[in-house]
């Protein structure tokens, strides 16, 4: 028989041996779960509910007037409005609802015998919108309308800028839709594309800089690293959209309280 002696110096070995769970591990296990909360599988009716409580709350949609179904997760909105800005607010607020997969927008644009306009009109106001907007290189930028349809093609340097182009276009009385094929082409290399953002992520009050990494691929920005918080995660992914060139931001950055 193992003297009680013998047993407890056992256990005070085997406590040496073992270190406690520090704070940092205890709260990556609490992380863990409230990550796996947030990711677990909805059913599809669940999104559905959602999905329509959404549009009920988004003030710039008729909620009576679209039509929602769901299947595998993927969304599917139906109906008609009366301007191409609610069709494109009514996909806005599907896409905000947790679970879902993607939207498949059919909603029908309607115009109002008011807000009928000839491809002519609608190509000089979008020429002129493009024109009286003060972030946007209006000459780079060529217009096309079939039908309602504006089709917007040319190049850009900055991802903001294309994003603004077809902001712009989709709010203009009588278009029907938006296809946005604008290029965005850098004047910089790589390289400096990687300085840009980490000089500016040295010079926000937000971000811990040395803790955070960029690469970058061609047009394509990927950060690491570690932040304090989801605000600060945030602002490096907004650092990273300012450069010039980027087309798509992978944020990796994990936070660690």
């Amino acid at each position: 028989m193992t003297p009680i002696c013998g047993w407890y110096a056992g256990i005070a070995r085997a406590s040496l041996v073992t270190p406690p769970r520090s704070d940092v591990a205890v709260h990556d296990k609490k992380r863990e779960r409230i990550m796996a909360v947030a990711t677990e599988a909805r059913t599809d009716i669940e999104i559905q509910n959602d999905v329509l409580a959404e549009l009920n709350w988004e003030p710039r949609v008729q909620r009576q007037d679209i039509g929602v179904s769901v299947k595998n997760g993927i969304v599917t909105l139906s109906g008609w409005v009366d301007s191409y800005t609610k069709k494109w607010a009514a996909e806005q607020a599907a896409h905000r609802v947790r679970g879902v997969k993607a939207v498949a927008n059919d909603i029908e644009v309607r115009l109002p015998s008011s807000s009928e306009r000839t491809d002519a009109d609608i190509a000089a106001a979008v020429v002129r919108a493009l024109e009286w907007d003060a972030l946007l290189p209006a000459d780079t930028i060529d217009v096309t309308v079939t039908k309602g349809f504006v089709t917007l093609e040319g190049a850009v340097e900055w991802q903001y800028q294309k994003d603004e182009a077809e902001r712009v276009v989709r709010r203009l009385t009588g278009v029907k839709g938006v296809s946005n094929l604008i290029t965005v082409k850098p004047r910089v290399t790589p390289w400096e594309l990687k300085q840009k953002i980490e000089q500016a992520l040295k010079r926000s009050a937000e971000t811990d800089a040395q803790k955070i990494t960029v690469d970058v691929d061609g047009n394509k920005v990927i950060l690491k690293g570690t932040v304090r918080s989801w605000a600060e995660r945030q602002d490096a992914e907004r650092a990273a959209w300012s450069a010039p060139g980027v087309l798509s931001v992978d944020n990796r950055i994990a936070i660690s309280y």
